[in-house]
């Protein structure tokens, strides 16, 4: 009887190595604490959930995201075929409605006899060959074994993740359809743009800087992770970091004026109904009642509904260039490898985060 490859964690990596292991005639047991244990950005039991934004990335042709979508094709990938049922419109990236996405990979999953999964939190690591695949919001006690094993002393830093309003409640009025220089799959337009005067940017970024952050503890000593820093960590950086940022107006025109405007948020579509949109690149720390009102002096959205708002979590990762060989193994125990975004060695700010 053949020797089960153990996956801890049912996300993204999660799946598609259960997936391809029943595919290349193993057994798979896939651990996944969800739902009895939640994650401080997870809500539900699904596998293969998206906490995060509901872009897979561009699909732009010779692109290094494009690249590995078309090898991950090839290889039969549970994850491309499912988003290709769940995609809503997004320009260039592939863009999926991340409820439909969860529930068609759980389903998969379940339904593959070779698989078995275990709704359980592992809090060590089995003997055998193991696949470590619990991304950056790995359990505490589990973060514990890694960092035993590996022989690391640090192996965290915060990220955050962006709000998402109702549709109806975004004034088209002001709120305009486009997607950058025009770059959209179809005749339509996928991004709705929310456009800053001088004026309404620069009170914008007064609020911001004002506004009171939420109470989570939060270490001094832990890093952001850069290329995802709370907007208002980029306000404190200069008053036109946000400007060239995730509010950088290039390649948009204001069909009111006819003219570039200031600044601009971009919402993105969040569900095959088109029923809610996330404030791209918008994640920040401040109090849920402190985002309602400074979020709703944007254009447009001064009678927003938030469906969700905007958090900071703790997030883990290893050192992958220093502890993993070429195949993802873990040099002192080649058995046991790494997989999906806890791999993935990040660079980080060097500003602690507030208080």
């Amino acid at each position: 009887m053949l020797h089960p490859i153990h996956i801890l964690g049912g996300g993204l990596a999660g799946c598609e190595a259960a997936w391809q292991a029943a595919r290349a005639g193993g057994r798979a047991i896939l651990y996944e604490m969800r739902p009895a244990h939640l994650t401080p950005a997870h809500k539900t039991g699904w596998l293969g959930e998206l906490v995060c934004s509901n872009s897979l990335k561009t699909e732009q042709e010779g692109s290094a995201p494009w690249l590995l979508k078309q090898e991950l094709r090839r290889l039969d990938s549970l994850l491309l075929r499912v988003a290709a049922e769940a995609r809503v419109p997004g320009g260039h990236a592939l863009t999926v409605d991340r409820e439909v996405f969860a529930e068609r990979v759980t389903a998969a999953i379940e339904a593959e006899p070779a698989i078995e999964i275990r709704r359980e939190e592992a809090t060590t690591i089995p003997e055998g060959i193991v696949v470590i695949a619990t991304g950056p919001l790995t359990s505490d006690a589990l973060a514990g074994e890694i960092a035993r094993l590996t022989g690391a002393t640090s192996l965290f830093f915060y990220d955050a993740i962006s709000p998402i309003v109702e549709a109806d409640s975004v004034d088209l009025g002001v709120a305009f359809r486009a997607s950058r220089y025009g770059k959209s799959l179809d005749a339509t337009a996928d991004y709705l743009n929310c456009p800053f005067d001088k004026e309404q940017y620069e009170r914008f970024v007064d609020a911001l800087l004002a506004a009171e952050s939420a109470s989570a503890h939060i270490a001094g000593d832990v890093p952001y992770f850069e290329a995802c820093l709370p907007i208002e960590e980029l306000a404190r950086r200069g008053r036109e970091t946000l400007r060239f940022g995730p509010m950088k107006p290039m390649g948009l025109s204001d069909p009111r004026t006819g003219r570039r405007p200031y600044a601009a948020v971009q919402l993105r579509q969040e569900n095959l109904r088109a029923e809610s949109y996330n404030l791209v690149g918008f994640q920040n720390h401040m109090r849920f009642s402190e985002q309602a009102r400074v979020l709703r002096m944007i254009p447009g959205l001064e009678g927003a509904e938030f469906v969700r708002f905007g958090q900071v979590h703790r997030n883990t990762y290893i050192n992958a260039p220093a502890l993993l060989n070429a195949a993802l193994q873990l040099r002192k125990r080649e058995a046991c490898l790494f997989a999906g975004q806890i791999s993935e060695w990040k660079a980080t700010s060097s500003r602690s985060p507030p208080g």
